[in-house]
Order: structure tokens, then C-alpha cells, then sequence
């Protein structure tokens, strides 16, 4: 991140704005601290990376997931190129490009100001991702992308796909998704593919992409869901128990959306997992929903 980037920062805790006070390498945050000019809480900035999380806060399942995919992050992409593909009977293609296109990455189009279009993806992971962004975003397009997780060492291995230098710069962070950095309505896209499930508050993190998307943009979740469309052998029916033994009821949390919400798409992408579909109205005509009558 450069220093022109922490103004697009909120503070998690208050939402209020951010200074960095630190030391530069080459025109980036190397090493410092994020200060809330509201709230005076300071966040960490070491090697490079903004720590904006409040552990405190992180409990439960969160703490669970976060302390695997710290320790196993190597295993994390081979397991789902490899792996999955063999326990779903589909390919790790099939079921990325079933829930790249509810993105719409080709209606991108440079906004009437001299701002880029922003996508943001919550829960970056490694990266996997980030060449479809590549491959679906428009060459013309100024985009600026950004990646939010709360594992170190998932973030870890993104920063070293990144750094094979392919693609457009991404700015990443440790970020909760029930605490997102960011200002309200900051985003073009905002998506996150397989962790919801785990979250220790689903309402809460939809709540927040809805808060951080843009009026009318589709914001895109996924994750773990046997197909309820078609009946299970009990190979795949066992298969799918051992990968979600973190949740008793895996499914899709339609139920939890923020109020307002429209253009709702749920549907199955593979075996193993659905998409979630939706878009917020403006702020104004959400509040106006929210009233009791």
C-alpha cells in the first residue's frame, strides 16, 4: 500500500479516518501505525501490511478457522485444485466461473469522476481469484483491487503470488469482515467465496459487504452447500460432512440478507457449494424500508 491508499481506509472500530505515521520503503508502508483521528486507536503496520483487525474481538469458530489457515495455508490451493475436484466429481474451473460471471466484471465501466472502479474481495486467501479478476476485468478499465482476510498466513502466500508480478496491483490487509475498513458505498464489487460458513456472525459480515458496496452493484457470496437439487450417494454425502465439520446445517444464509436487499440469485454452482446473489439501494431508500410502519 502507498500512502495515498489509507485514505480510502476507515477505522474499523469508529469509521472514522486514518493517518499513517511510519516509515516508507520505495513510496509504500513498511513499518508504523494507522492512527483513528476519532477514536486515537492505533493499528499496526508491519512489513508492509496493515493490521486492522481487533482481536478481542475474533472468538469462536473465527478463531478456530483463522489459527487452521494460518498453519495450513500451504495445503489450502492444492487441496482445492486436487482435492476437491475429486470429491465433487466437477472441476475447480467449473465452479470459479460459475460464480465469476454473477460478478458482471464486463458492465465495469470507469465512473463519470477521474476515481477508478474498486472490487473488493473478502476473505483473498492465496489469491485464487486474482487471474480471474485478470481475465474477466476489461483491459480499458482502471480498477483498483483490493483483498481483506483475516488469516496472516493465508495473506502470506497471496503477497507471494503478487510478487511474481503479474496482473494489477492489489492492496491487501488483515481485515475482520464484521468490521470492514472501509468508508460506506466504497466499492464497484464487493465478493467472498468460502468462509461465510464459519463466520461467528453471517448477519453481521453480509451486512458489512452490503454496507461497503455501492447502490445496484451485485455483490456476490459463496460457499458450502450440499446440492438439496439432486439425491447424494453417500460417498459425496460423508465427503461433504468431513469438509464442513465446522458447521452442522452448512447452507445458504439467504435468510440472514440485510433488509432491502433485491435481484436475490441463489443457486448452486457444483455439488459442494452455492452463490449468492444480491444488490442494496441506496442508503436513503434502505432506511426508509428499515421504518417501522
Amino acid at each position: 500500500m502507498i500512502p495515498a491508499d489509507v485514505g480510502r481506509l476507515a477505522c474499523p472500530s469508529c469509521r472514522g479516518t486514518l493517518a499513517f505515521d511510519g516509515q516508507l520503503d520505495a513510496g509504500h508502508l513498511a513499518v508504523g501505525r494507522l492512527r483513528c483521528g476519532a477514536c486515537e486507536w492505533d493499528w499496526p503496520v508491519e512489513n508492509g501490511l496493515p493490521d486492522l483487525v481487533d482481536s478481542m474481538r475474533v472468538r469462536g469458530l473465527d478463531r478456530l478457522m483463522r489459527f487452521v489457515y494460518d498453519h495450513l495455508a500451504p495445503l489450502h490451493d492444492p487441496a482445492v485444485r486436487y482435492l476437491l475436484p475429486l470429491l465433487q466429481w466437477s472441476s475447480e474451473k467449473a465452479l470459479r466461473d460459475g460464480y465469476m460471471r454473477r460478478l458482471e466484471l464486463d458492465r465495469l465501466a470507469a465512473p463519470t469522476s477521474a476515481e477508478p472502479v474498486r472490487v473488493l474481495e473478502v476473505g483473498v486467501g492465496a489469491g485464487a481469484n486474482l487471474p480471474l479478476l485478470e481475465r474477466d476485468l476489461s483491459r480499458g478499465t482502471d480498477v483498483d483491487l483490493w483483498g481483506v482476510d483475516l488469516s496472516r498466513g493465508m495473506i502470506a502466500l497471496c503477497r507471494r503470488r503478487l510478487a511474481q508480478g503479474h496482473g494489477r496491483r492489489v492492496r491487501l490487509l488483515l481485515a475482520d469482515a464484521h468490521a470492514l475498513p472501509f468508508p460506506d458505498a466504497s466499492f464497484d464489487r464487493v465478493f467472498h467465496v468460502g468462509g461465510i460458513g464459519a463466520y461467528r456472525d453471517p448477519r453481521t459480515a453480509l451486512a458489512e459487504m452490503a454496507r461497503v458496496a455501492r447502490p445496484a452493484t451485485p455483490i456476490v457470496v459463496v460457499d458450502e452447500q450440499l446440492d438439496p437439487g439432486r439425491v447424494q450417494p453417500l460417498f459425496h454425502r460423508l465427503a461433504f460432512r468431513a469438509l464442513t465439520f465446522y458447521d452442522p446445517t452448512p447452507a445458504c444464509p439467504v435468510a440472514l440478507l440485510p433488509a432491502g436487499a433485491y435481484d436475490v440469485v441463489e443457486e448452486q454452482v457444483s455439488r459442494f457449494y452455492y452463490c449468492l446473489t444480491f444488490r442494496m439501494p441506496p442508503r436513503a431508500s434502505r432506511l426508509t424500508s428499515e421504518r417501522p410502519a
